[in-house]
């Protein structure tokens, strides 16, 4: 990439400012005030482990509270993680299906590797697919060329297993080099690694415009498994629900988007289950919600507010 994109992007790292006080009307389809975005995280079978030549067990991230175990394994972690893909994932899918609600998978390239079924089902009920790297890993200190053969090998699994090619890119545990790597990929039309807007915005770099459709750690079951976070799924619905009412009420003049993060091992437990459906019957008592996916935006969001 050229050195005029990198020095622009290390320069618009931090933007206080934002929309400001005249964020624009997003517009969304039929007229709806607030667009959801359900988003499952497909991560099992890719987090930190020894015998993936990882230097510690996993230890984030579950219902297992523990440090990192250096050099040893963790198999009461692995458990927790193996719910997911086992049960949970199905679970959760079964809720969609019957719903016929459209969800975005961040799904990390190695999870659908080693469980293949549930790529064919994403595939199946037509989800979209994002790319959540490789390995469910903080990139933080991982070289570039590294990060960029793993950027390939997580599209490349995706577009085999799901038979497209993902269009937006979410790490997570990002590098300084991550947005550069995703622009310079040049197939993404979006990325969701920041956390700071209601509404997806445009940076500028050297080489044009990237979309960032924003993510949140708030209204994430993450925090079932971290302090201060949900002990029950009652904090957990209310947390929704109070969310989701705040957002379509200043919707009521500037819409607004809402992104629900999920995780096969957190959510996919049953009591958790429940607290969701009833988050989702609210939403359902709503006739001006658009459920859609994160590309879904990302696309509208192109027409209706283009670059420049």
């Amino acid at each position: 990439m050229p050195s005029a994109i990198r020095n622009d992007l290390e320069e618009r790292l931090i933007d206080l400012n934002g929309y400001g006080q005249t964020p624009p009307q997003a517009q969304w389809p039929g007229g709806a005030r607030l667009a959801l975005s359900l988003v499952l995280n497909i991560e099992e079978g890719a987090e930190s482990h020894v015998m993936d030549g990882d230097p510690a067990a996993e230890c984030l991230n579950s219902d297992m509270i523990c440090g990192p175990w250096p050099g040893r394994r963790n198999l009461v972690m692995e458990s927790h993680f193996e719910y997911g893909s086992r049960v949970g994932v199905w679970r959760l899918l079964d809720l969609f299906r019957a719903r016929g609600l459209p969800i975005t998978a961040f799904a990390v390239g190695l999870a659908l590797e080693r469980c293949p079924a549930i790529a064919a089902r994403l595939a199946e009920d037509g989800h979209e697919v994002a790319a959540h790297g490789w390995r469910w890993l903080d990139y933080r200190d991982m070289d570039p060329e590294t990060e960029a053969e793993h950027m390939r090998k997580t599209v490349e699994t995706i577009e085999r297993l799901c038979g497209t090619r993902p269009k937006g890119w979410y790490t997570g545990r990002i590098s300084p080099q991550t947005r550069r790597l995703v622009i310079e990929h040049g197939e993404f039309l979006y990325d969701s690694d920041a956390y700071n807007d209601d509404l997806p915005y445009w940076i500028a770099h050297g080489g044009g415009h990237h979309l960032v459709v924003p993510y949140a750690f708030d209204t994430n079951d993450m925090r079932f498994a971290s302090a201060p976070g949900f002990n029950t799924g009652a904090q957990y619905f209310e947390h929704l629900r109070d969310t989701f009412d705040v957002l379509y009420r200043e919707a009521a003049h500037t819409p607004r988007m809402m992104s629900l993060g999920l995780h096969c091992r957190l959510a996919g437990r049953p009591g958790r289950v429940a607290a969701l459906e009833r988050f989702l019957d609210h939403v359902a008592a709503h006739d001006d919600v658009w459920v859609t996916t994160r590309v879904g935006i990302a696309e509208h969001w192109r027409k209706a507010h283009p670059a420049g």
